[in-house]
């Protein structure tokens, strides 16, 4: 019997993710804050269970794109988005959609790791708490320590959940908050620059669980790190100047992009 090298089944398995159902679309999207306009008619797919990194120089509107994919713009007064993006083809920008529950489908990880004033425990049972996922101690138990697991977190603070989540390293305080997303089972995870704050064994260790967590979630990273996003994703999409200038396989812009801009910047021409 004829076996497939590792190679050829990295292959199929990229083929399949090329080919996986779309999860979130923004279409003609574009955003203002006040006058200023940051981004242009951005056209972007997010692919199911794929990883797709959004990169460019500061200031290009890869973090303003990623905060309309869970309405986090919201929160910013003089902040006008148009256009539309669905999530699983229902615009998440229509009058009925509830955001808190968005926002629960629609997970987030920030820059820098914030976990919450609590114990390590109550930073994971607490969304899980007010939306009411968990009817007693040994659901909310069971969720927290799921949770902890698909962080990699479980086995260094198993026996120290009632100790603040402000005691961690750096890096274990990224994993909580990542843990802390998990835990109301998002169907995407936005991560903006979860890296940046980290040093280069946090990084690997948090890269490494961002490769774990794809077979469960679609995840959408903002990174400045060329090499991050070479390891990380699948889809790469290229901003400049609040446009969208290419996307594509991550092997393919990084071997042979299509537009001279992207070329320029990943050969570290500009940005």
């Amino acid at each position: 019997m004829n076996m497939l090298s590792e190679t050829a089944v990295e292959k199929v398995l990229e083929r399949k993710m090329t080919n996986a159902a779309l999860k979130m679309s923004g279409k003609d999207v574009c955003v203002f804050y006040g006058e200023k306009q940051a981004l242009y008619n951005v056209n972007l797919d997010i692919r199911e269970n794929t990883v797709t990194a959004l990169i460019g120089p500061s200031g290009c509107g890869k973090s303003t794109f990623l905060r309309t994919l869970n309405r986090m713009n919201d929160t910013i007064d003089n902040c006008r988005v148009t256009g539309r993006i669905s999530l699983d083809q229902d615009d998440i920008y229509d009058p009925s959609i509830d955001v808190v529950e968005l926002r629960a489908r629609v997970g987030m990880v920030f820059q820098k790791p914030n976990p919450f004033p609590k114990s390590i425990y109550e930073n994971v049972a607490y969304g899980p708490r007010i939306h009411g996922l968990a009817r007693n101690k040994a659901e909310f138990d069971e969720i927290v320590e799921s949770s902890l697991q698909r962080a990699g977190l479980w086995n260094e603070v198993k026996d120290r959940l009632n100790e603040p989540g402000t005691g961690l390293s750096g890096g274990q305080q990224q994993r909580l908050c990542i843990a802390r997303a998990v835990a109301v089972s998002p169907e995407v995870i936005l991560m903006d620059e979860p890296c940046s704050a980290l040093d280069p064994i946090a990084t690997a260790r948090v890269e490494e669980l961002i490769h774990e967590l794809r077979a469960n979630f679609t995840i959408v990273i903002v990174t400045h790190s060329m090499q991050q996003a070479a390891r990380v994703s699948q889809r790469t999409a290229m901003f400049h100047m609040g446009l969208l200038v290419e996307e594509n396989d991550t092997d393919k812009m990084f071997t042979n992009p299509d537009d001279q801009r992207t070329q320029d910047y990943i050969m570290g021409r500009f940005g």
